[in-house]
Order: C-alpha cells, then sequence, then structure tokens
C-alpha cells in the first residue's frame, strides 16, 4: 500500500505537467435561482494558449446548480461560447501542429467536457480556435469558432 501512495501522486503530477492549460474564472452571473443547492449560472473564463503567446482565450459555459450542481454530480448542458484574441507579439513556436488541444474542462462526472482545439491554417497566416463538446450524441455537437489572424503587434 506504501508503493501506492508515490505512485498515485506521480500519474497525478504526470497528469497535471501534460495536460492543457487551466483557465482563470473571470466571472459568473446567474441565470436561474434554486431554492437548494447553488443557482444555475453562466461563468467566463479566461485562458492563455499554452504554445503561441500572445493569444488569450475567453470561453462561457452554462453551469448546472441545484443540489447536484452543487455536489459535482449534475451534467452541464452543452451550451457554450468562445472568442479568442491577440493580447500581446504572437510569438509562434517553430514547430506548430496542425491541431491540438489547448484547453479542456469536465462538464459532467463522466464522459463530457468541453474542449477547444487550435488550428493552424498557414495559408492565411491564421490561428482556429475550435470549441467542442466531447459527448456522444446524435447530429452534430455543440461547437464555437474564433480566429486571430498572425499580425504584427504595436507600432511599426
Amino acid at each position: 500500500m506504501k508503493g501506492l501512495v508515490p505512485a498515485a501522486i506521480l500519474a497525478a503530477s504526470l497528469l497535471w505537467v501534460t495536460s492543457p492549460t487551466l483557465a482563470d474564472e473571470v466571472g459568473c452571473v446567474t441565470t436561474a435561482w434554486k431554492i437548494l443547492g447553488a443557482n444555475h449560472k453562466v461563468c467566463v473564463d479566461a485562458f492563455h494558449d499554452p504554445k503561441v503567446r500572445g493569444v488569450t482565450c475567453h470561453v462561457s459555459q452554462a453551469r448546472t446548480g441545484g443540489v447536484s450542481g452543487s455536489l459535482g454530480l449534475a451534467e452541464d448542458p452543452s451550451q457554450f461560447s468562445l472568442s479568442c484574441r491577440q493580447t500581446g507579439p504572437i510569438l509562434l513556436p517553430a514547430k506548430l501542429p496542425k491541431t491540438e488541444t489547448v484547453f479542456s474542462e469536465d462538464t459532467s462526472i463522466l464522459f463530457k467536457e468541453t474542449r477547444v482545439l487550435r488550428m493552424w491554417d498557414s495559408a492565411n497566416r491564421t490561428l482556429v480556435y475550435l470549441a467542442i463538446s466531447r459527448k456522444l450524441i446524435e447530429g452534430a455537437p455543440a461547437s464555437s469558432l474564433s480566429t486571430v489572424p498572425v499580425m504584427p503587434w504595436g507600432r511599426p
């Protein structure tokens, strides 16, 4: 049993180091009051692209309240919006993957998350950010798109 504790700590550390960026909560707005537990709300989080300096994204997501939401057992709806902007000089790494996950957040206790992927449109020198819901559903999953053209920053 003693050997399992250090192994679990190591595994958690590796997961944290290799996982996509964590977001900072900008704020939340209540959308429906609940008598018991937290209110339903929409929250806005900000995160920086972990490999492309100079880009900041904001994602808004619906969060389920009530008793199950307060206990972390509720499934949040697949309702979100994404906006990414240049917030400083953009520095592209030498080798930028064509598609890469830059942010993810669980929206239910099992099998559902909001994920933001970065794509590089080299023909138009544009970073494309796509937010999707990762849940097996019929039809098209929810999605939101934002683009950031790579341009000079500041005065010439």
